[in-house]
């Protein structure tokens, strides 16, 4: 074999210890946050792991999972729906940044193509606004009851 450039070295293999698998990336183990990239770098941002941890646990369980699902199972899908809510509120800052104020309309746009899901929050949204105008009565009821004895 005739080379006509500088040697190549071999690629790097690193142990990911948070995995247990090997890295077979030539840029070696620092090469996870790339510049450019939109992935946030692990240094960047610290969060409470396990925070959603019971919710999740409820949910996976509710959608046909095992009542008690793997630990590593649980944290991976608690990685990716933080990624997901995170990735959401940054696009809808962008957005709402030529207005000066995040609003719910704003999240409501990100997900127009979206049908099910826009759907889905819209009628979480009015059940909400039924939820608040029911508060409201019930709050002016108990004040007439107090203000008459």
């Amino acid at each position: 074999m005739l080379t006509t450039g500088p040697p190549q070295s071999a690629p790097s293999t690193t142990d990911d210890s948070t995995t247990g698998k090997m890295n077979n990336n030539p840029a070696g183990a620092s090469s996870k946050a790339r510049v450019g990239s939109s992935q946030p770098s692990e240094t960047s941002f610290k969060r409470k792991r396990g925070v959603f941890q019971k919710d999740l646990q409820h949910m996976m369980y509710g959608f046909g999972d095992d009542p008690n699902p793997l630990p590593e199972t649980v944290a991976l899908v608690e990685d990716i729906v933080v990624e997901y809510v995170t990735d959401m509120v940054h696009k809808a800052q962008d957005i709402a940044s030529k207005r000066g104020k995040l609003l719910t309309e704003d999240f409501l746009f990100l997900i127009r193509k979206d049908l099910p899901k826009l759907n889905r929050c819209t009628e979480l949204l009015s059940m909400n606004e039924e939820l608040k105008q029911a508060r409201k009565a019930f709050d002016v009821d108990e004040e007439k009851l107090a203000s008459a004895e």
